[in-house]
């Protein structure tokens, strides 16, 4: 480490140390983890390519839920990637410059998750609340404008993170007791000043995460008395099913969001570093894993869509390999019509 007038420079590299106390089960750590990851990835992108080939799910709705997975194969592949090198091949070493930019997508893109969940209430509000306007208002291009300004609050609000970092001395060390680069990980080893890195985390966490849930709130108020005000039971459980899964998403976001949130700023004596450091790596998987099968299991147009691709792909197959084509098609018509 290199001090000049007092002052130490930036080190090079980090070390991420994985999960302390749990060096011995690393790799048996790691299998639930690719798991999740393999069913991750597979299920955001076929979710993805689902809504796009199917022309019934070209609606507000699904059109969000695309972008919710796209964020959710971002939010996990900037820190699954590097957590199994580290797992499997004992790789701990990041350099600083690259640290400092997985800082950046993991709070950026958890934050553009939030702004997405935040959206997709307020299309179940418009939708609940103003059906017959639903598709006038939730235009193609609103939806675009709002997925980016929700983006672009997420960046101007993480960049000020690797500045606040990069300007604190690392004097004690390099060693990060982590799986992956988290902003109050970073700035907790420096011997520096911290208290700025956390009361900007905190400012950040209420106009991100707090301003997201008070919206959630409000729209969810709003439905809920829309949804009491009609007069048929099955309207209202209708109109309750089509925000099941949307309110099954929310849980699986916020549970682990606030529990690693809190136990960094209040919690860090109190709990195992193995478990802090375990359910922040679920943070930031948990949501891609379970987002697609949530909504493939409560929606039902989803799973439509999917009988019918699924139909199509095995009609496709039989046809080519059988003379009798004509059958085949009037079958599968018939079954995709029931």
């Amino acid at each position: 480490m290199s001090f000049i007038n007092g002052t130490s420079l930036p080190p090079s590299s980090f070390i991420l140390n994985g999960i302390p106390g749990l060096e011995e089960v690393h790799l048996w750590i790691s299998f639930p983890l690719c798991t999740m990851y393999s069913i991750a990835i597979t299920g955001n992108f076929g979710l993805m390519y689902l809504i796009y080939s199917e022309e019934a799910l070209h609606r507000p709705m699904y059109i969000f839920l695309a972008l919710l997975s796209f964020t959710d194969v971002l939010m996990c592949t900037s820190t699954l990637p590097n957590t199994l090198c580290i797992l499997w091949f004992n790789l701990k070493e990041i350099d600083f410059k690259a640290c400092l930019a997985q800082m950046f997508f993991v709070h950026t893109f958890t934050g553009m998750e939030s702004g997405v969940l935040m959206l997709m209430a307020l299309d179940r509000y418009v939708a609940i609340c103003y059906p017959l306007r639903y598709t006038t208002i939730l235009t193609n291009a609103v939806i675009t404008k709002a997925g980016l300004l929700t983006f672009l609050r997420g960046v101007i609000l993480v960049v000020p993170f690797t500045f606040l970092t990069r300007r604190l001395p690392y004097c004690r060390g390099n060693v990060i007791p982590h799986t992956y680069c988290d902003h109050m990980s970073v700035a907790k080893i420096s011997c520096g000043n911290v208290r700025i890195n956390a009361v900007y985390g905190l400012m950040v966490a209420l106009l991100i995460g707090g301003f997201d849930i008070l919206c959630i709130t409000i729209s969810y108020t709003m439905i809920l008395r829309a949804v009491v005000s009609l007069s048929s039971a099955d309207a209202q459980q209708k109109a309750f099913s089509t925000c099941t899964a949307h309110i099954c998403a929310i849980v699986i976001t916020y549970v682990p969001a606030f529990f690693t949130f809190f136990t960094h700023r209040f919690g860090g004596h109190t709990i195992p570093p193995h478990i802090h450091i375990i359910m922040a790596n679920l943070y930031l998987l948990m949501p891609p894993t379970m987002n697609p099968i949530v909504y493939g299991v409560k929606t039902k147009q989803i799973r439509e869509s999917v009988i019918r691709f699924l139909l199509k792909v095995e009609i496709t197959k039989t046809v080519g390999n059988s003379p009798n084509e004509s059958r085949y098609l009037a079958t599968g018509n018939s079954l995709m019509g029931l």
